[in-house]
C-alpha cells in the first residue's frame, strides 16, 4: 500500500505556505504511532502525506485536526478523512496493475466539497 501512496506524494507535494504578513510556523511532526489508516514509518513521511491531503482539499491542518493536538480525535472531520482514505485505498487495490489510479485530488480538485457534475461550458 505504501507504494500506492508514493506516486501521489510525488505529484502533489506542495509546501504549505504561510499567510501574508505572518512568519511560517513549522507544525509539529505527527507521531506515526498515532496513525490508524495510513502505514507510514517516519514523522517526515506523515508530514509529506498530510501536505498532499491539504493540497487535494485546499485546506489547512486545522480543518481535520485539533490545533496543537494532531493525535486528538475530537474533530469529526478526522474520522471522515479516515473513511475517505479507506475508500481510496480500496479503489486503488481493486486495480490489478498496483498503480495509483485515484487520490483525494481526483474528486476534490483542491476544494472541500467535490463537484458531482461538470461546470457548464460558457457560450452554450
Amino acid at each position: 500500500m505504501k507504494l500506492l501512496i508514493l506516486p501521489f506524494i510525488a505529484l502533489l507535494l506542495l509546501p504549505v505556505s504561510a499567510q501574508e504578513g505572518q512568519q511560517a510556523q513549522k507544525p509539529e511532526i505527527p507521531d506515526p504511532a498515532n496513525l490508524k489508516v495510513l502505514k507510514l514509518t517516519t514523522g517526515s513521511d506523515v508530514a509529506r502525506v498530510m501536505r498532499t491531503f491539504s493540497a487535494g482539499l485546499g485546506v489547512q491542518c486545522s480543518y481535520c485536526h485539533v490545533e496543537g493536538n494532531f493525535a486528538s480525535d475530537a474533530n469529526p472531520k478526522k474520522e471522515r478523512a479516515r473513511q475517505m482514505l479507506r475508500l481510496v485505498q480500496k479503489i486503488n487495490a481493486d486495480f490489478p496493475d498496483g498503480k495509483l489510479h485515484v487520490s483525494c485530488y481526483t474528486c476534490h480538485r483542491g476544494e472541500v466539497e467535490p463537484k458531482t457534475a461538470a461546470e457548464p461550458k460558457s457560450g452554450q
